[in-house]
């Protein structure tokens, strides 16, 4: 992506415990951890999770933990590289997530600190395979995280949705699988997932969306540079209002509507194109391995 901001910068950097916890039992309801920092993240391999706006100056994760083997769980607080970050620790290579999907499971390098992504050959990670079903730790931890505004936050989750609404900050959410949903939020924001569906619905700044398999959905969506990228997936929008727009899709068809942008880029390998443009524009290229172009609504300036 070609944003300022880069969670995974972070990830490379040696990791220093600050503290363990242990998950509640079940029965004693929520835990909830303050997590203060100009660069924040959050780890979990498995669970839902919401983030949603937050006051002062610190990011609250609310913490429901799930499964008969969820009081394993432990949560640590890192500091890496000087970033402060949270992780839900899975003292396992074999977890049961119910929710994956029948059959389903996910392979993802792990390092012994509990994080993951970034560099892969970073010392001290191993396998760990997420499952629907089978043998192994039944555990996950769904999040809710409340992050104040300007915040610098990440988010790295293996399998799970994640949705945001109403934020306003520096966010990064990456995942191995899962959809990724954002609601009316404003910043700077990078969506990055191995397999799943993005859909932005209202959205003020600078957006790159990334997903190796799934569609990418946005409407009413203004910044200076809006990027999308699918290796295999539709890209569909409406209102859109960019400095610099481009799309780039392996296999799939292109379908905008109302795209204001001086600088439009459009490319599918295979898939039809279908662009209706609201102003002139200074440079437009689009090109399509297979598929029908349609481009309505524009001069050259």
């Amino acid at each position: 992506m070609r944003l300022g901001f880069s969670g995974r910068t972070l990830l490379g950097l040696v990791a220093l415990g600050l503290g363990s916890f242990t998950l509640p039992t079940a029965g004693q309801g929520q835990e909830e951890h303050r997590v203060r920092g100009s660069e924040v993240a959050v780890f979990n391999l498995a669970g839902t999770v919401e983030i949603v706006p937050g006051s002062g100056n610190e990011v609250v994760v609310q913490v429901n933990r799930g499964g008969a083997d969820s009081s394993g769980l432990e949560i640590d607080l890192l500091d890496v590289g000087g970033r402060q970050a949270l992780v839900v620790r899975y003292p396992t290579d074999q977890v049961v997530y119910p929710e994956l999907g029948r059959g389903s499971k996910t392979e993802i390098r792990v390092r012994d600190d509990g994080t993951f992504f970034g560099d892969r050959r970073s010392s001290g990670a191993g396998e760990v395979q997420i499952s629907e079903s089978g043998d192994g730790m039944e555990a996950w931890a769904d999040l809710r995280i409340a992050v104040p505004r300007g915040q610098g936050f990440s988010l790295f989750l293996a399998v799970g949705e994640a949705n945001m609404r109403e934020v306003d900050g520096r966010v990064l959410i990456e995942t191995a699988s899962g959809n990724v949903s954002v609601r009316a939020s404003a910043g700077e924001l990078s969506i990055d997932t191995g397999s799943g569906g993005i859909n932005v619905a209202g959205f003020d700044g600078d957006l790159g969306a990334d997903t190796g398999s799934g569609g990418v959905e946005m409407s009413d969506v203004r910044g200076r540079d809006v990027l999308v990228d699918t290796g295999s997936g539709s890209v569909t929008g409406s209102g859109i209002s960019a400095s610099t727009f481009e799309v780039d899709t392996g296999s799939g068809e292109i379908e905008l509507r109302a795209v204001s942008s001086p600088d439009v880029t459009l490319d599918t390998g295979s898939g039809t194109v279908q662009v209706e443009l609201t102003e002139d524009v200074d440079n437009l290229e689009v090109d399509t391995g297979s598929g029908d172009v349609t481009i309505s609504g524009y001069r050259f300036r």
